[in-house]
């Protein structure tokens, strides 16, 4: 079990997916993540907030939890999918927009608005060309607001991603084995080609 650490659900448990093929961020790295985000923007109140990869939904739950606006965690398991909505409705976020579908190709699609925050947590094992192709997708497909916050866990083996042209890595933080790594989009949406 995994707990929300702020906001209204504060406390709250969530039921995290069996078997070792999902790797919840811990309650320490969720709390730096989410000063990090907090720092950034003075409150998630009503902004939208992107959880790619999302595994058990913590941290997107913990980001509705913050007030968040909008919530969309993607998963691309079915089981764990269902597991994200089990955990939205039993915390009372009914709202979640949960997407059972691989990341690479809900990125191909141009959403319905862009995010303020995204948050990556893929596979440790999936390629670094695998998530510098993911970052390029939120680029080019509109996914963020000028000077969106992108924030990507890795293994603190794992180089810093590849940020495409458009991007600025800010920084890294590392907690055992986990490091984030903290970029912003471009502040002025790149010209149309």
């Amino acid at each position: 079990m995994t707990r929300i650490i702020g906001g209204s659900a504060g406390g709250r448990r969530i039921t995290t997916p069996r078997g070792a093929s999902t790797r919840p961020t811990s309650d320490r790295v969720r709390e730096a993540l989410f000063s990090a985000v907090e720092s950034w923007c003075g409150s998630l109140r009503g902004l939208r907030f992107l959880d790619l990869y999302a595994g058990s939904g913590a941290v997107g739950l913990e980001a509705w939890s913050r007030g968040a606006g909008v919530v969309t965690l993607v998963e691309q398991d079915r089981r764990t999918a269902a597991l994200i909505s089990a955990n939205a409705r039993a915390l009372g976020f009914a709202r979640a927009h949960v997407v059972s579908a691989a990341v690479a190709a809900t990125l191909r699609r141009t959403p319905a608005a862009p995010y303020d925050v995204v948050f990556l947590d893929p596979p440790y094992p999936l390629a670094d060309a695998a998530v510098a192709d993911d970052l390029a997708a939120l680029e080019r497909h509109a996914w963020l607001v000028p000077g969106a916050l992108v924030v990507v866990e890795r293994s603190a083996r794992s180089p810093e991603p590849a940020w495409p042209a458009g991007f600025s890595g800010t920084r890294e933080k590392r907690y055992g084995e986990t490091v984030l790594w903290y970029g912003h989009a471009a502040s002025t949406p790149a010209p149309e080609e």
